[in-house]
């Protein structure tokens, strides 16, 4: 029916799988990106070799190159727009090398420790809500929607006055459901908070990550690369972990026969939680990489100034990868698998997201060990409108 939104190939799922189209796409295949005057053809690949391979050579394929095309050097002359300065994902080395050596600090697993007692505090006090709201209660409502904002805040360091609406803005500019207009008025409100919350992080440096930086490295970063950080930390961390809180729960529902591993040993629920983070893989894709010369990616060459988008899902479920890669199976051995990219864009974040969902599915099935959906039948409202793949909805009861 003409007018009707076709979704991206590579946003297209099947449950906890992605599409068959997706998956029938394999290695590179040509695709079309947006409609009209915005149309975009660029490669999609499929293949876990192949992505691994794109998304490790950063000096062949760059994150930048797609905000100007006419800067062959990426030199002085670069183009970035504003809102993505200090955004990681859209820096190529020597400037990504600069900007995460100043960043990386404030994600060691070390830190991240020192926060496991507020992120079980947090947890705590959803699950908390959860008792009182039922049985039935909305796991997403009052758990997946949650903990993952009121965790990024305490690392950021946004005072827990300012959080309700901090993290609303956030929604609001994730939303695709709204208009454009309404999207950037949040992105801009959000965007003026922080510019606010730089200069008073300036002046007296708080305990959070940014008094953090600041007062290590406060010489060193601008308040605009701050800026940009802090909205990358947020609209990718918030978006991804809720969506894998409620997918993960519902796996889980589903395979109750793997619930043992979560009440094993730390050993056993990292694993646990890295199989479910390569199972349902919610990113769709990372930044776009663009050839910076001719490449050779299998039997198939990338022109110079060709684009190459990555399914992370699909090469997630690549036999290539591991055998019978759609059996949910959290006893398995880790693999290599790229649910949070690869090379030098490997998510700064992964400790932090791995230390979240353990926690949030342990004290789940801990607090309510008899917990179940309230109405098998219906089907799972998933979530297609968010930057990364989730559920709308989970009802259950205990």
């Amino acid at each position: 029916m003409s007018g009707e939104h076709t979704p991206p190939l590579h946003t297209l799922r099947q449950g906890f799988d992605p599409a068959d189209e997706l998956r029938a796409a394999g290695g590179l295949t040509r695709i079309t990106i947006g409609s009209g005057a915005d149309a975009e053809s660029t490669w999609l690949a499929a293949d876990h070799a192949v992505v691994r391979q794109v998304l490790g050579d950063h000096r062949r394929f760059s994150t930048r190159r797609r905000f100007d095309r006419r800067d062959d050097g990426g030199g002085p002359g670069l183009f970035r727009p504003r809102e993505l300065v200090g955004n990681l994902m859209d820096y190529d080395p020597p400037e990504h090398t600069r900007l995460r050596s100043l960043l990386m600090p404030a994600f060691t697993q070390r830190r991240m420790r020192r926060l496991a007692p507020l992120i079980d505090e947090i947890v705590a006090e959803r699950l908390d809500a959860v008792e009182r709201a039922g049985p039935p209660a909305d796991l997403i409502e009052l758990v997946a929607d949650v903990v993952p904002g009121a965790v990024l805040c305490e690392l950021i360091g946004v005072p827990r006055d300012d959080r309700a609406m901090f993290l609303q803005l956030c929604h609001r500019h994730l939303d695709a459901s709204l208009s454009a207009r309404r999207r950037a008025a949040a992105g801009e409100a959000f965007s003026r908070y922080l510019v606010t919350m730089m200069a008073r992080e300036r002046k007296d440096p708080g305990e959070g990550l940014i008094g953090a930086i600041v007062a290590e490295h406060g010489d060193q970063i601008t308040d605009e690369e701050l800026r940009g950080f802090c909205v990358q930390v947020m609209l990718a961390g918030d978006d991804n972990i809720s969506g894998m809180i409620g997918l993960g729960v519902l796996a889980l529902l589903r395979h109750p026969e793997q619930l043992a591993a979560l009440r094993g040993d730390d050993r056993s629920a990292d694993r646990a939680v890295d199989e479910l983070i390569r199972y349902l893989t919610v990113p769709y894709a990372p930044t776009p990489r663009t050839a910076m010369e001719d490449v050779a990616v299998g039997d198939q060459v990338i022109r110079k100034g060709e684009t190459v988008l990555c399914s992370l899902p699909a090469a997630n479920r690549d036999p290539g990868l591991l055998p019978d890669p759609d059996r949910l199976d959290v006893t398995r051995d880790p693999v290599p698998h790229v649910a949070f990219g690869h090379g030098v864009h490997h998510c700064l974040g992964s400790a932090l997201a791995r230390l979240e969902l353990r926690a949030v599915y342990t004290a789940l099935w801990r607090r309510f060990p008899g917990l179940r959906q309230a109405d098998p039948d219906l089907p799972p409202a998933f979530r297609t409108s968010t930057p990364a793949y989730g559920l709308t909805s989970l009802t259950v009861a205990w």
